[in-house]
């Protein structure tokens, strides 16, 4: 992970796991779907409000992804918002196309429990 440019007033309020990241719940802004689950280090949140395209960091490939850029189904960031305790992030984003790589609309279409 690289390092980052986040104001330092929000990088003070975010309370990281052990790897540095903070998890990052992805809902489309108009219809309040849930669209994904991704993760956020410090220099993936700058971007990401920098620039209004959702950035992620990859666990497994341990680099930043910006949503969209191989697939085309882009997010851009209509707002994000901290929860209460600070260790959860809500993006709200307008998605073009689908969420999940799989070519579902949610991340969370084919795992349906109940």
């Amino acid at each position: 992970m690289s390092v980052t440019s986040l104001s330092p007033d929000i990088a003070a309020r975010l309370e990281r796991d052990a790897n540095g990241l903070v998890p990052a719940i992805v809902q489309q802004h108009d219809t309040g779907d849930v669209l994904m689950l991704a993760w956020m280090d410090d220099e993936a949140l700058h971007r990401t409000l920098t620039t209004g395209a959702a950035t992620y960091w990859s666990r497994s490939r341990r680099e930043y992804w910006v949503k969209g850029a191989t697939s085309g189904n882009t997010q851009r960031v209509v707002s994000v918002a901290l929860d209460c305790d600070g260790d959860t992030l809500l993006v709200q984003v307008d998605q073009t196309g689908a969420a999940c790589h799989t070519g579902d609309h949610t991340c969370f279409d084919a795992g349906r429990l109940m």
